[in-house]
């Protein structure tokens, strides 16, 4: 399968396990919004409205949602377009958790700063996806 063939299917996969399942790679934070949402709920900024639980499992459905947009050739575009929007948007909770971690373990703390500069690239690569898929029903 070409590389442009195997990128939306990525990014699918990458969506539904962050949606979901994501393996315990950052100690102390637990899986995925879906799977264990205790530890999400802490990454929700104050300034949104509502309860902190709602807007982690609200973020893990979308996951999903767009991961199956993504997988398939339909409405790849249009979920790939919302993709790097949703990507953007939660940016403020990398942030926050950016500094709310400040005070953890280095390997935390780096693992909470790395995940700022990883944001462009995820938006770039959702964009590109979009891009070729422009044209394909």
């Amino acid at each position: 399968m070409p590389r442009s063939q195997r990128s939306p299917l990525l990014l699918a996969g990458l969506l539904a396990t962050a949606g979901v399942a994501l393996p315990h790679s950052l100690k102390g934070m637990g899986g995925a919004p879906i799977a264990n949402p205790r530890q999400f709920d802490a990454l929700v900024p104050s300034a949104l409205p509502g309860k902190p639980r709602t807007w982690t499992y609200a973020s893990g459905a979308v996951e999903l949602a767009l991961a199956a947009g993504v997988a398939l050739p339909r409405t790849r575009r249009t979920a790939a377009l919302a993709t790097a929007a949703f990507f953007a948007g939660v940016f403020p909770a990398n942030v926050k958790m950016a500094v709310d971690w400040r005070d953890r373990p280095a390997p935390q703390k780096a693992a909470a700063l790395g995940r700022l500069p990883l944001q462009l690239p995820l938006v770039l690569w959702a964009r590109n996806v979009a891009n070729n898929g422009k044209g394909r029903a």
